[in-house]
């Protein structure tokens, strides 16, 4: 008559316990790659506490080097429309004999932010749920004229001058600078530092943080 042998209980133990051994340590490996990929603690990404306190796993260098991979944050675009004019005169003789006047209808741009990338360990402190971050000031990354929408509205010259080849572009550098300058007055730095700490909070609370304080040097 055939009968199954048992299997020994220290056999059976010893099954268990290398599952569960091998178990935590598939959970630590996965742990680890989460961590460094994203930062974020494993506990946290599982929502094993729910219910609870949040737990707040973040650590400062990897908040750091968040803020950081952010660069150039570009968070203001500014455009223009306008005719800017320009002329060449001459002392001696009026301009319908010896004149160059051009009017350039000009669109242009002007884009502001913050550069991140110069955010330092020591401008950012953690504690528990509480994150103070100190950001660079707001700065105009570019000042361009889009030439496809730039065009010579009119050209005035002489009956004994030619146009000056060097005209246009001396308006066009005026154009440029007026633009700028337009983009300031009408508070282009400081939009570009408002929706700069409105972009770097939501960041950060979706981190987890509650309590989030940003400040421009």
């Amino acid at each position: 008559m055939n009968s199954e042998t048992p299997v020994p209980e220290p056999r059976k133990t010893r099954f268990f316990a290398g599952f569960l051994v091998g178990a935590i340590a598939l959970l630590l490996v996965v742990g680890a790659m989460v961590w460094v990929s994203t930062g974020v603690g494993l506990l946290r990404v599982m929502g094993i506490a729910q219910g609870g306190a949040t737990v707040i796993s973040v650590s400062q260098p990897t908040v750091v080097r968040q803020i950081q991979q952010l660069q150039r944050l570009e968070t203001v675009n500014y455009t223009m429309d306008k005719i800017i004019s320009g002329e060449h005169e001459n002392f001696y003789l009026p301009k319908f004999l010896a004149g160059d006047r051009l009017l350039l209808v000009v669109h242009g741009e002007v884009i502001g932010g913050i550069d991140l990338g110069k955010v330092k360990p020591a401008d950012v402190s953690v504690r528990g749920q509480t994150i103070a971050v100190r950001i660079p000031k707001a700065e105009v990354f570019t000042t361009r004229i889009d030439n496809a929408k730039t065009r010579v509205y009119s050209r005035d010259t002489g009956l004994f001058s030619s146009p000056d080849p060097n005209l246009e572009s001396q308006v066009r550098e005026e154009a440029e600078r007026q633009l700028r300058q337009g983009a300031m007055q009408d508070g282009l730095l400081k939009t570009a530092e408002e929706n700069a700490r409105g972009t770097l909070a939501s960041l950060l609370k979706g981190l987890g943080f509650k309590d989030v304080e940003i400040r421009a040097e």
